[in-house]
């Protein structure tokens, strides 16, 4: 039987560690989720693993400055990892500009519909219940109040943000060379009939072209979707073992 000093250690360390992760991973940091539902969801996971993860091996249920650290770095390593996710979506909608049918400009307006296919694919795929039981095998690979953020992990998360805009241009490359070769192929009529009204064939024809390139493309979002969410928790995981197996410092 656990005391009451202990418990209440062990549920503020799961919670630390649990909100570190659900300020920042996808569909668990969206803002469509009110806050008060992500503060009781923190509430009710970190309530069920406290008595569990204080009667682990190794396990420090006491609460100090540097406990209190460690259980952030654990939840921001999840968090700020799976994240990149979303950025690499967002960067790859920016990268392609269509004609917003509401205003008759040309607008990044892909950025909001492949963060809305992303978060679609995560909870379709199941991939937030996959996050979270990592996260929850994560207290028997380093036990609450054992942690520390090593410097290795911090650049190994810089080095994979440098990967969103290749993965980005992987995403958008489909409809990029689509419009790209409307935009010369009107071009060059152009060229062939001056009189022709070039202007105003452009931008109809690259939006016209963009869509139905997108449309075809969306069967195969979900695997690329999948292969990275996949990639980058196998890499928080990595981040989060080395330490634990002495390889962070």
């Amino acid at each position: 039987m656990l005391d009451w000093g202990t418990f209440l250690s062990a549920l503020t360390l799961a919670l630390v560690r649990v909100s570190g992760m659900v300020a920042f991973a996808p569909f668990f940091s969206s803002t469509a989720l009110n806050a008060r539902t992500k503060a009781v969801f923190v509430g009710a996971v970190a309530y069920l693993l406290a008595p569990l993860v204080a009667t682990l091996p190794n396990a420090h249920a006491q609460i100090s400055y540097s406990s209190l650290i460690g259980e952030l770095s654990v939840g921001l390593v999840y968090g700020l990892t799976l994240t990149l996710l979303n950025e690499m979506l967002l960067f790859a909608g920016q990268m392609v500009n269509l004609l917003d049918p509401t205003s008759n400009i040309q607008t990044p307006l892909l950025g909001d519909l492949f963060q809305l296919m992303g978060t679609l694919v995560v909870i379709t795929a199941g991939l937030d219940r996959i996050l979270l039981a990592s996260l929850v095998r994560s207290f028997k690979v380093v036990p609450i109040g054992t942690f520390y953020f090593a410097p290795t992990s911090a650049m190994a998360i810089v080095r994979a943000s440098s990967g969103i805009f290749l993965a980005a241009v992987e995403l958008a490359a489909p409809v990029l060379a689509a419009t790209m070769l409307v935009e010369v192929a009107v071009s060059l009529l152009g060229k062939l009939s001056p009189s022709l009204p070039v202007m105003n064939l452009t931008v109809p024809l690259k939006t016209l072209t963009g869509f139905v390139i997108l449309i075809g493309s969306l069967a195969l979002w979900p695997r690329f979707i999948e292969a990275r969410f996949s990639g980058l928790l196998d890499m928080a995981e990595r981040l989060i073992s080395a330490p634990a197996n002495g390889l962070g410092g």
